[in-house]
């Protein structure tokens, strides 16, 4: 199995806990055969960032978006900012966006609000969608189903069985991460073995969420996988048959270059990511 490329479709590699050893981390996750990360904006304070940490790699796949547990920094003028840099940047996704109902005191009217609207931006740029949801998947199942934009993959996935064959029905994948190799997790077990191969994709929402065998450590995207161990360990297919699967699935829903990464730079372009990498 150590020529099959994994993919974690969920990392923040951005964020700072990398900043002292990104290069390392990355290097690292060569030797896990973890090729391929998507790494998702949060706030519109943190778009350079990201875009700045996706061009120093081939390997680095930017997704832009408003994430709903900072639904108090957005600003209208931060959907515009959005709606031109999907023109100019070369995005994968627009994310991570979505809905948060477990923290209580986030105002929930706004986030419906900026949710439905990166929606309908995505859907006009022809973008999937990577969404956070807490506490609030069938409102998500609803809009997603009224809005339709170009599918997407559902991070961090906990809702029940049904919600996930509603999600895949919409063209949604459901990602599993660090917290399916506890062992108390039996909730999120059930789910993973009882889905659908074709709409599960691997993630490690590094820094955070980190896998058992880490715990109480900074997450890392060279730990996919442990993931895959653990997913392989509840489902009845080989080890090979899920990493791949999982694989091709991440590349269909964000339309990833399927070998070495995105469009080969230009000298211009290469003199430009070394200019700009962190």
């Amino acid at each position: 199995m150590s020529d099959i490329q994994l993919i974690d479709t969920h990392c923040h590699l951005d964020f700072h806990e990398f900043d002292t050893d990104r290069e390392a981390v990355l290097a690292r996750c060569h030797q896990s055969s973890v090729r391929d990360i998507v790494i998702p904006a949060v706030a519109f304070s943190s778009f350079e960032r990201t875009i700045k940490c996706c061009r120093a790699s081939n390997e680095l796949h930017l997704a832009l978006g408003l994430h709903p547990v900072f639904i108090d920094q957005h600003q209208p003028h931060h959907l515009v900012e959005l709606d031109s840099l999907l023109s100019t940047e070369p995005v994968v996704a627009v994310g991570e966006i979505g809905l948060d109902f477990y923290i209580k005191d986030l105002d929930q009217e706004k986030q419906i609000a900026f949710f439905t609207k990166q929606l309908i931006i995505a859907k006009r740029h022809g973008l999937p969608v990577i969404i956070h949801n807490r506490k609030a998947h069938d409102l998500c199942i609803e809009l997603l189903a009224e809005h339709k934009p170009k599918g997407g993959i559902i991070h961090a996935f906990n809702g029940s069985l049904q919600q996930g064959f509603k999600y895949a029905d919409l063209g949604f994948k459901l990602g599993f991460g660090g917290m399916l190799t506890f062992d108390r997790s039996n909730k999120l077990k059930r789910l993973a073995a009882g889905l659908p191969l074709d709409a599960l994709v691997l993630e490690t929402d590094a820094p955070d969420m980190t896998v058992s065998e880490h715990k109480g450590a900074r997450n890392s995207p060279e730990y996919i996988p442990l993931i895959l161990k653990a997913l392989v360990d509840v489902r009845e297919e080989s080890a090979e048959t899920i990493a791949l699967a999982t694989s091709e699935n991440a590349r269909q829903s964000l339309n990833l270059p399927t070998n070495t990464g995105k469009q080969q730079q230009t000298p211009a372009n290469k003199a430009l990511s070394q200019k700009n990498k962190l």
